[in-house]
């Protein structure tokens, strides 16, 4: 939110130091700076925040040339005002709006929060945290405008990842001035490499943390309820003289922190508690992918992860899953291993198709690192799974025909011990669908729909498995419209209940005296 203000003004002290050594006037020092960064916005591409604070910066050396002192506010209100005048097409982009309000919430909030964190905590530490928690009050909001999550580790993060920022970009700018001189630019490319590592590990390892983001209805609706949590919060840490504003602002934080230990316990600890224990089939809800869990005398398999490890972790534990016997990867698209990482030494067997890239591979060797046995997918494999019986019936062992991808996608069937027999298409196009139904298919009372629902099914094999439930796993709202209306005029044809995680979200199938028991996490929509 503030780092291209900060480069910015990492870039200009550089330039003022190394010319007020040199013994350069103040008029010269002013020069070179502007000079220096204009440069800079041209090196970074002039994106909506980098020009808002590169202009703030010249503004800023404008005012020192005329030895004026410096007013940080007046001077966001000139550059705002100005670059809206040249661009109004700025007001609509999200980098601007974030960038400016960081700026002001710097200018306006910091030093009320550090005096307010001073009583709590030693001076420089609440300095140190007063200038992240000033820019997440403000733009908190804002982000609820077009955000979908909102951060709870934000603050920690830019606190970690702060004192990495001027090395790497003070170094990596050298590596760029360094550019006619290749061993020297790439000696500094180099050095560079570990601020910007420390950045980017803080961001991906604090993003990865279960609860690191709450999930909200990116709207008004949305920006006015985290308006008023940043609000509250404010006050509650600078302590206003008004006792009303005082307790209001505690009851409002005190009454969101309640709800928030309510929902983490619900979907932590509680979590299985909410759920029925008598299932034997569960389709995740994991968005845009497949993630089925299957269940037979205390023994899990998993069929794809999906592609959000907070979405799968967050099904383990509605479901109550620890530990997983076979994990079973149909072929290695995002949407269908992307949470595999999420579960490094928790997995016994790893049943997996053919892989295609050395991506792939390396993922495989992850799994097996952490203690996982790797076994390829082909026709014919079998296995048990507590009482239940499962084998792979696609695709050909070495087959050339169907290369990596969809349409080599590991087939599953699996029934017995407690499990309804059920198939698993992974995501088969209607060729291969029809070269399975060639080779002979039996009866199913399961099946888990090819390909999310896509439009590229074969009619024949629906109509010969005949199934009495249908689950697929689709996000919603997606971009491919699956499920299509061709495919489940298909399935409704045959006969066949569709369950849908964009609709049901989480869903539950169990065995009951030869019936197909349902419980679906949302009930309202069929």
């Amino acid at each position: 939110m503030t780092i291209s203000g900060a480069n910015c003004a990492i870039v200009v002290a550089a330039v003022f130091w190394v010319v007020s050594l040199l013994g350069g006037s103040r008029a010269l020092r002013v020069g070179l700076a502007l000079l220096a960064l204009g440069a800079f916005v041209v090196l970074v591409t002039p994106e909506p925040s980098v020009i808002r604070a590169s202009v703030m910066a010249a503004l800023a050396m404008l005012t020192l040339l005329l030895g004026r002192p410096s007013a940080g506010l007046a001077m966001l209100s000139l550059a705002v005002c100005g670059l809206l005048v040249a661009d109004p097409w700025l007001a609509a982009t999200p980098g601007f709006a974030l960038s400016a309000a960081a700026t002001g919430a710097l200018l306006v909030l910091s030093r009320p929060l550090m005096r307010g964190l001073g009583q709590w905590m030693p001076q420089p530490l609440a300095l140190a945290l007063s200038v992240p928690l000033a820019a997440q009050v403000v733009c908190g909001p804002i982000v609820a405008l077009f955000s979908d999550q909102q951060s709870i580790v934000g603050v920690a993060a830019n606190l970690l990842a702060a004192p990495a920022a001027p090395v790497a970009t003070v170094i990596g700018l050298l590596a760029c001035l360094a550019a006619p001189a290749p061993l020297l630019a790439d000696l500094f490319a180099a050095a560079a490499w570990l601020p910007a590592a420390w950045i980017q590990t803080t961001a991906t390892v604090s993003a990865s943390l279960p609860g690191a983001t709450v999930g909200v209805v990116a709207g008004p609706l949305s920006a006015a309820v985290v308006a008023v949590l940043s609000i509250a919060a404010t006050l509650v840490l600078v302590r206003p003289r008004s006792v009303l504003l005082k307790r209001s602002a505690a009851v409002v934080v005190i009454v969101a922190l309640a709800i928030a230990a309510g929902r983490a316990l619900l979907a932590g600890p509680l979590a299985a508690m909410r759920t029925p224990q008598a299932w034997s089939i569960a389709m995740c809800d994991v968005g845009q992918g497949d993630a089925v869990l299957i269940r037979s005398q205390g023994r899990t398999a998993l069929v794809d992860t999906g592609p959000d490890p907070t979405a799968l972790q967050k099904c383990l534990a509605a479901t109550g899953t620890t530990r997983i016997d076979l994990l079973v990867i149909t072929h290695f698209d995002l949407d269908h291993v992307g949470a595999a990482g999420t579960l490094e030494g928790r997995v016994g067997t790893v049943l997996h198709g053919p892989p295609a890239e050395a991506q792939d591979e390396q993922t495989l060797q992850r799994l097996a690192s952490a203690g996982a046995t790797l076994v390829p997918a082909a026709a014919g494999t079998h296995g048990r799974l507590g009482d239940a019986v499962w084998g792979v019936l696609w695709p050909e062992h070495a087959s050339a025909a169907y290369p990596p991808g969809n349409d080599a996608s590991a087939v599953i069937e699996i029934g017995g011990g407690g499990v309804p027999r059920m198939l698993m298409l992974g995501d088969l196009s209607a060729a291969p669908q029809r070269a399975l139904l060639a080779r002979g298919i039996g009866r199913y009372p399961v099946v888990k729909v090819s390909h999310h629902g896509s439009g590229d099914q074969e009619p024949a094999l629906y109509a010969a498995v005949g199934a009495r439930v249908a689950l697929i796993g689709v996000g919603e709202g997606n971009d491919y419209g699956h499920p299509r209306d061709d495919t489940l005029r298909i399935l409704q044809a045959t006969g066949t209940r569709v369950l849908r995680t964009d609709h049901h979200g989480l869903v539950l199938l169990g065995q009951d005296d030869g019936r197909i028991a349902i419980w679906a996490e949302n009930h309202g929509r069929e």
